[in-house]
């Protein structure tokens, strides 16, 4: 007597929990599934609006960069003029310069101010008493705060040759101000004093997430404070260090305008005369918007080239990414 096997099909399940805890039921449409967290969906549509709003419908003005505009006639009634307003700018008396001036502040203020937040962050994080931690946080933080404006009237009073506190403490009268030597040292120190505790902030809350049992352990093999910082807070911070930067690279070509306005005068020149000045000076006192507009494009595209550069740099020797 012959016996016959049915075979079995297991069901699939009902009800599959998605990692967010939201219930995903298979073969159910996009539009079942947008309906059913529809809350969340109207949210994150929020934001995604604005973005459309003021960072892509803007793109459409890049078309100036290629046209002779004026106002009066709009986008399709300037003439266009192919890449004219590039070589216009690629052929300025003063363009080496500019490039020069803008690669070495973006690259010395880097050197200089990158190690300065992973240093104090470092070092904060071994404070044991929590108020006095929170004060020395607070000092830290406040010049982030401080107007553009009102830190350039201090750099002012400060280096002034009649009265300013370094003459007076070295015996001089020199007006740092006119010195073009000076005006790197000005603009990356004061940067560094202004934004050092505001970098610490990111460190800071990656080092909170260590596990406390790893010092303990290592405070019972007898390791001191600096090789705790060498072997454990070092190597937490390290994918962080590396993302820095990334996302420095992709503004090294934008060096901020108001600052260097604010310390600019006519004897500095040789070393604050960038990119940023120079496209306020075209774009809102000459009223050559195409310029602006294509020197504006042009940082841009350095930029993005230099973004991608860097990270697969970083991506080869860390194995950290950030696009």
């Amino acid at each position: 007597m012959s016996v016959k096997k049915t075979a079995t099909r297991e069901k699939p399940p009902k009800d599959v929990p998605a990692p967010s805890g939201e219930v995903v039921v298979p073969g159910k449409s996009l539009g079942s599934r947008i309906l059913q967290s529809w809350q969340l969906y109207a949210m994150l549509l929020i934001p995604v609006i604005i973005t459309i709003i003021y960072k892509y419908i803007p793109m459409y003005g890049i078309q100036i960069a290629f046209r002779d505009y004026k106002p009066n006639k709009g986008f399709f009634g300037s003439k266009w003029v192919n890449f004219d307003w590039f070589e216009r700018f690629f052929t300025a008396p003063n363009f080496k310069r500019m490039i020069v001036n803008t690669v070495k502040l973006s690259l010395y203020g880097l050197l200089w101010s990158f190690p300065v937040p992973i240093i104090l962050s470092l070092a904060i994080n071994q404070l044991r008493f929590k108020r006095f931690k929170r004060v020395v946080q607070t000092v830290l933080y406040a010049p982030h705060f401080i107007s553009i404006m009102v830190v350039c009237g201090m750099i002012r009073i400060f280096l002034s040759p009649y009265g300013g506190l370094i003459n007076l403490l070295t015996g001089n009268q020199i007006d740092f101000m006119t010195e073009p030597d000076a005006f790197r040292t000005i603009y990356i120190a004061s940067g560094i004093w202004q934004d050092a505790g505001w970098g610490t902030i990111i460190y800071l809350a990656t080092l909170s997430a260590v596990d406390p049992g790893l010092y303990e352990a290592a405070k019972i093999d007898g390791a001191s404070m600096f090789q705790r910082i060498l072997h454990i807070d070092i190597p937490e911070l390290v994918p962080m260090i590396v993302l820095q930067p990334i996302m420095a690279a992709g503004g090294i070509m934008s060096v901020g305008f108001e600052k260097v306005f604010l310390l600019q005068t006519e004897l500095n020149k040789a070393t604050s005369d960038v990119i940023a000045v120079y496209v306020y000076q075209q774009g809102i006192v000459e009223h050559a918007y195409s310029l602006s507009t294509a020197v504006g494009l042009f940082n841009t595209v350095i930029n993005i080239i230099l973004l991608f550069i860097v990270n697969k740099i970083a991506k080869k020797a860390a194995d950290v990414s950030f696009v």
